[in-house]
């Protein structure tokens, strides 16, 4: 078995050896087994990146094998430079999720670790798919794990959360699989990523495939204006889910858009640049103003996100290789950042069982060192250069300087608003004086949450000072992306 099988399929066998394990007093051996789970699916994703060769655009670590022969489906599993990180960043985040999830859960322990443990699995095989088919059947099964771990484990308004959740990403995804259809018929039977990136297709086509591939991805990343789904669904997930939520799933659209709407239809895709760059500017202007008059803490990263993913597909679309790599570079940034958010928010809500902003104040003085790790996750998502929420931003910003300065200034403005509601959220719940009891009762994080969370420091602190590793990988698939998007394929 190849290393991204066992990427793909170690997490899912061992979260479906937890499901057989299925009653609650043996929560303990639960938690050991989805932690051993976790670790050694994200070890199996090392040798990934210390095996992957820079310098080329070409798959790497390919695996094919004959699926349904009627059909010409194959197993087609393979990564290059832009698709690499992603992997690595969805293993290491089930690890985090799984210590975050420890002991705030305390019924179907198998099922809630199980599930976490099945996604991670189907969201690295969404990454590593390049057959077309079998894209669609992982990132469509993603769904089934995150609407039960919703709708489960959620809030009061769970089922009405999860329904919407799944309801808005599995009808924009339809469209996507009669686009996918079409292709494999044009091809002439295949379901091969790569061999479409190499068709002709006429202008009509290309944009009616480009408005297909728009309504499954922009769905999922959110983009303005199809986003309203996402608050709903933050605000009654549990910590863990919200935080996978942020750190990987919004990305599979932005992903999506790689592979794609832009290699497959490159002509609609400068056509409808603009409307895709007008719609990352009011998801990155309007939606900070929404954020700032937020009061859930929830709430606030929840529209904070779909903000930084407005980053995310302006970088995609301004077509230069700064712009591109950035967009790439905030996706992974983004991940670290937005799951130490919500694991924040988690640590604040197990103790005192409120996420509204006023029944906090004066934090910092019952937990000094947990205030300590929120102010650095709350400068890295404000874009605090010498952490992850910088690099990505700041690239992009460049990039879209260098295609229109204007449409640059307009992005930049938007991190006085990202450093307005950040830093506004942080001073009402941390600083000042002890506001209230429940406050003055909170206990400063123990040895599990200060692992967890210095983990996730290490990580935005890493890429922030040094993103070299992280840009050097991506760079020949972003040149050869870009050369596959300016070439006219209109036949």
């Amino acid at each position: 078995m190849g290393l991204l099988s066992l990427a793909i399929w170690m997490p899912i066998i061992f979260g479906v050896v937890l499901l057989a394990l299925g009653r609650d007093d043996q929560a303990r051996s639960v938690r050991w087994i989805a932690l051993i789970g976790a670790t050694l699916s994200f070890l199996v994703t090392i040798p990934l990146y210390t095996g992957f060769k820079l310098g080329t655009s070409a798959m790497q670590f390919v695996e094919l094998e004959s699926w349904i022969q009627r059909f010409n489906v194959n197993y087609h599993l393979g990564v290059d430079g832009i698709s690499l990180w992603f992997v690595l960043l969805t293993a290491f985040i089930n690890v985090v999720v799984i210590i975050a999830s420890w002991e705030s859960i305390t019924h179907r322990v198998n099922q809630y670790m199980a599930s976490f443990l099945i996604l991670s699995g189907l969201m690295i095989g969404v990454f590593s798919a390049l057959d077309g088919l079998l894209f669609y059947v992982f990132f469509e099964a993603t769904l089934i794990p995150m609407y039960l771990i919703i709708g489960i484990w959620g809030g009061p308004n769970k089922i009405y959360a999860a329904f919407k959740f799944f309801l808005y990403t599995l009808l924009g995804s339809l469209l996507m699989l009669v686009a996918l259809i079409f292709l494999y018929n044009k091809s002439g039977g295949s379901f091969d990523i790569l061999t479409w990136h190499q068709l002709k297709l006429g202008g009509t086509i290309q944009t009616l495939l480009f408005f297909a591939f728009l309504a499954a991805f922009a769905v999922k990343v959110p983009m303005w204006p199809v986003h309203t789904w996402l608050p709903d669904v933050h605000v009654e997930a549990p910590t863990a889910g919200s935080a996978v939520l942020a750190a990987i799933m919004l990305k599979l659209g932005a992903y999506g858009f790689l592979r794609f709407s832009l290699p497959i239809a490159p002509d609609a895709a400068h056509e409808w640049a603009w409307l895709m760059i007008a719609l990352s500017l009011i998801a990155v202007i309007y939606v900070g103003v929404v954020a700032l008059v937020q009061t859930d803490m929830k709430k606030l990263v929840a529209y904070s996100s779909i903000a930084h993913m407005g980053f995310v597909t302006l970088g995609f679309f301004i077509f230069n290789d700064v712009g591109l790599a950035g967009g790439i570079v905030q996706m992974i940034g983004h991940g670290f950042v937005s799951a130490a958010m919500f694991l924040c928010i988690g640590v604040l809500y197990d103790q005192a069982h409120s996420r509204e902003i006023s029944s906090y104040g004066g934090v910092v003085n019952t937990m000094p060192k947990f205030a300590a790790f929120a102010l650095l996750f709350a400068m890295a998502n404000c874009g605090l250069p010498a952490t992850a929420g910088f690099v990505g931003e700041w690239m992009v910003i460049l990039g879209a300087v260098q295609f229109n300065f204007w449409i640059g200034m307009a992005a930049a403005s938007a991190l006085i608003f990202g450093a307005a509601y950040t830093l506004w959220m942080y001073k009402r719940v941390y600083l000042g004086p002890v506001t209230n009891d429940t406050v003055k009762k909170l206990k400063d994080i123990n040895a599990r949450e200060f692992f967890m969370l210095g983990l996730l420091a290490f990580a935005v602190m890493y890429m922030g000072l040094y993103p070299k590793p992280f840009t050097d990988v991506m760079n020949s698939s972003v040149a050869d992306l870009l050369r596959h998007v300016a070439l006219s394929k209109l036949n």
